[in-house]
């Protein structure tokens, strides 16, 4: 499973081998640099999202004078432009939720981007279904989107990719901060009667490792 507090200082080279742009761990959280250039935490190719999720709370840089000053938050696909997930640009004032491919979406919804409504985000993948997730506290969550999953994501050689980028203005970073780590009271105990486990939805599983 991919799981990372981001609490020891050192961003780890073997979980997060396709960096770039030097993103470092600081003050328990991962920070990417959003410059005119590109830098990103980017995990190992070796993940699946087939009935799984990402999760994290997800601090967005600052619009500081630009028009563009987004991160991304995706899962990877080892075609370019395949992918799905969240961008938040806060000098936009919104969030996208993308399920792309050859980098477009044309069911791609933007809404207005809440910084406390929209403080964690999750995308997770139940039943052939994907569902773009925000949430306030990391308990309590409100879709945001519905799409029929793409065939991708039960492949076994996906990765994850936090991003961050801007046109103008002062440089600046985004943070990741307790990336699939489910918050105190965030599951809730399995109901199991005489017939076995009770029917619960499925909703807080994890991306997993190949």
């Amino acid at each position: 499973m991919l799981q990372d507090s981001f609490d020891d200082g050192v961003l780890d080279p073997e979980r997060w081998s396709q960096s770039y742009g030097d993103p470092v761990e600081q003050g328990g959280r991962v920070r990417v640099p959003c410059t005119g250039g590109y830098a990103a935490a980017r995990t190992a190719s070796i993940y699946t999202l087939a009935w799984s999720q990402i999760s994290a709370r997800v601090y967005p840089p600052a619009a500081g004078g630009a028009s563009t000053a987004a991160c991304t938050l995706l899962v990877l696909t080892d075609t370019g432009g395949t992918d799905a997930g969240f961008l938040v640009d806060r000098a936009q004032g919104a969030i996208g939720l993308y399920s792309r491919v050859g980098y477009a979406d044309g069911g791609a919804l933007f809404p207005a981007y809440d910084p406390v409504a929209h403080a964690w985000l999750r995308l997770r993948e139940d039943a052939g279904t994907l569902h773009w997730e925000a949430s306030p506290d990391g308990r309590t969550w409100t879709v945001l989107r519905t799409a029929a999953s793409p065939t991708w994501v039960g492949h076994t050689d996906l990765s994850l990719l936090f991003e961050a980028h801007r046109d103008a203005g002062a440089d600046d970073f985004a943070e990741l901060d307790s990336l699939n780590i489910s918050r105190p009271g965030g599951l809730r105990p399995l109901q199991r009667g005489p017939a076995g486990p009770g029917p619960n939805p499925r909703t807080m599983s994890t991306v997993k490792g190949a």
